[in-house]
């Protein structure tokens, strides 16, 4: 009982870090700088494979992501719904 005020105090700790790190992995921002090193990494490499138009093709993967980030959320929302508890 004597540590309960510090326990507690490290719950709070602990679930800000948790939301703020959930915040970050839904974020438009990590999505995007995700996006963006896809696109970059895309173009490299197709560069040097020689292929053309290396801009245009860059943006397969790039809107590969896109959608799956755009698609999952409702994906997960059915999910949850079917496997809460």
């Amino acid at each position: 009982m004597e540590n309960l005020p510090s326990e507690i105090e490290a719950l709070y700790a602990r679930n800000t870090r948790v939301e703020t790190e959930k915040a970050w992995e839904t974020s438009l921002t990590r999505r995007l700088s995700i996006a963006v090193c896809t696109y970059l990494t895309a173009c490299l490499f197709l560069w040097w494979i020689g292929s053309t138009p290396v801009l245009l093709q860059a943006l397969v993967p790039t809107g590969g992501y896109a959608l799956s980030t755009l698609s999952l959320p409702w994906i997960k929302a059915v999910w949850i719904k079917r496997h809460h508890l």
